[in-house]
């Protein structure tokens, strides 16, 4: 992992911090594993906004990654680590014994022409996706489930990893990327390794422009709006804002949305950092 700096031989490059991209070995994404990708402009079913500042950017198609990893038991060897235009990830093409083409979310460390495999009997290496149960504590893990065969939701971005704390009963006691500290149940997968492109978050867009290829539109502070169109507008001269709040007037900067009644509050060991 690296990233470069460029010279300042324009206006746009002057702060401008890109990727390396050493990590990847192809510019090719695999032809039977993509899909189209369908942009909403921010606009829901009605074709109403439901979310701002969302429009235009780089026409992308789908990557479609196998999240959870069930084809068990069968060695799978890494053909390429590919860049993914929809995930701050690098992704990996991995080939099963039997033909098969998946993409998974690469490691950090991972490397092509090495071989892994998931399921039960797999051993605890960069790459495998083992049941908690069978993981050693102590372990840097990522891609985790939170119900069996559900799939990864779970740090999957870049650079993100968990740690398998404790085991207790038909539950593991997990520390997330957030510092959160839950328990999830033993027969969840969950993948050995940090997530690659950790260096992501060091990276510098440089221009307003490279913000629209993303597919975001300009934002206006709310403070400089007026009294109708956000809690925070209007005052004479420079006013301050008030207190932080959205515009559907939700306080910011520490207001607890989470719901006192959820399920799940009972799984939670440790509420994340503030």
């Amino acid at each position: 992992m690296s990233v470069r700096k460029l010279k300042p031989i324009t206006p746009g490059q002057r702060f401008r911090v890109v990727n390396g991209f050493d990590a990847i070995t192809t510019d090719k994404p695999e032809k039977s594993l993509l899909a189209p990708l369908k942009k909403s402009g921010g606009r829901n079913s009605q074709g109403k906004m439901t979310m701002s500042h969302r429009g235009g950017g780089h026409k992308r198609r789908y990557r479609i990654i196998d999240f959870k990893r069930d084809k068990q038991g069968v060695a799978a060897e890494v053909k390429s680590i590919q860049y993914d235009p929809n995930r701050t990830a690098f992704i990996a093409l991995v080939e099963y014994k039997d033909g098969d083409k998946a993409y998974v979310v690469a490691q950090n460390g991972l490397q092509v022409g090495q071989k892994i495999v998931a399921g039960e009997g797999a051993a605890p290496e960069i790459g495998n996706a083992l049941f908690l149960k069978d993981i050693p504590l102590g372990t840097i893990i990522s891609c985790i489930e939170l119900r069996p065969g559900q799939g990864a939701v779970m740090a999957r971005s870049a650079g993100t990893f968990a740690q398998l704390m404790a085991k207790e009963g038909k539950f593991v006691t997990v520390k997330l990327p957030s510092g959160e500290t839950r328990l999830i149940l033993a027969n969840c997968l969950a993948t050995i390794g940090a997530v690659s492109n950790s260096d992501h978050q060091l990276l510098v867009s440089g221009k307003a422009g490279r913000s629209r290829w993303l597919g975001r539109r300009p934002r206006t502070r709310p403070v400089v709006m007026n009294p109708v169109d956000h809690p925070m507008g209007g005052g004479e001269g420079r006013a301050s804002g008030g207190h932080p709040r959205s515009k559907n007037g939700i306080p910011a900067k520490g207001f607890r949305t989470r719901s006192k009644t959820k399920d799940s509050n009972r799984y939670i060991i440790e509420r994340r950092k503030k």
